[in-house]
């Protein structure tokens, strides 16, 4: 079902909806700062595998975690790096997707990349509602795989239909560009994806961070 975020009752009755599916292992569609995502608990199995089902991925390019608050991160580490926190602290609720190293005793099952996760906390008021009461969300862009990223609720709907329990609308994306991605998990940071965020702010905040060779 489609709930239009713009009107406060249908706003208020579209978060409720969506936080009952992600708790009962469904999916979701819910506006960010960039374009919208489909979501599902991070800590289901199944549910992540209907996420990538939906989209029509494979568990080699496991989905990203969004989460609601900054302390979250800290339950989802064993340690995080000085850079990754200086990022955080200029960047977020932000466009800026940090890859980290997760810590070991948590029970998720992404995808076939184990050890490490792309973790960001968007800067948008309803993606912030609902996972603040569902915790940390496995969120992929909201589009089958190989056709453009949506940037209404409704363009994710005429692609991924009845996959979904509940589309969350708020309009059109007012800046539909992907966040930038950097991975933080060897000793010099690397920007992995060019994104909102443009190399030379990062480098106003981490001097010696460096693009990333691969690709």
């Amino acid at each position: 079902m489609l709930y239009d975020c713009r009107s406060p009752a249908d706003r208020d009755r579209g978060i409720a909806a969506a936080i009952e599916a992600v708790k009962n292992g469904e999916l979701v569609v819910l506006p960010t700062d960039t374009v919208y995502g489909i979501g599902a608990d991070a800590f289901t199995p199944y549910a992540v595998k209907a996420l990538l089902d939906a989209k029509g991925r494979g568990r080699q390019m496991p989905p990203p975690v969004l989460i609601g608050s900054r302390h979250t991160l800290d339950g989802l580490v064993f340690t995080l790096p000085q850079a990754a926190r200086d990022l955080v602290e200029a960047f977020w609720p932000g466009a800026l997707t940090i890859v980290i190293e997760h810590s070991p005793s948590l029970q998720w099952d992404l995808g076939e990349k184990t050890g490490t996760v792309a973790v960001r906390m968007p800067l948008h008021p309803v993606a912030l509602e609902v996972l603040r009461e569902t915790g940390p969300m496995a969120v992929s862009s909201a589009n089958r795989t190989g056709e453009p990223a949506a940037v209404t609720a409704e363009q994710a709907r005429t692609q991924l239909s009845y996959s979904v329990r509940a589309y969350l609308e708020a309009g059109p994306c007012p800046d539909p560009v992907p966040s930038t991605i950097v991975d933080l998990t060897g000793e010099v940071p690397q920007v992995l994806r060019q994104g909102a965020i443009p190399l030379e702010k990062l480098r106003d905040v981490v001097p010696d961070i460096v693009e990333s060779r691969v690709g």
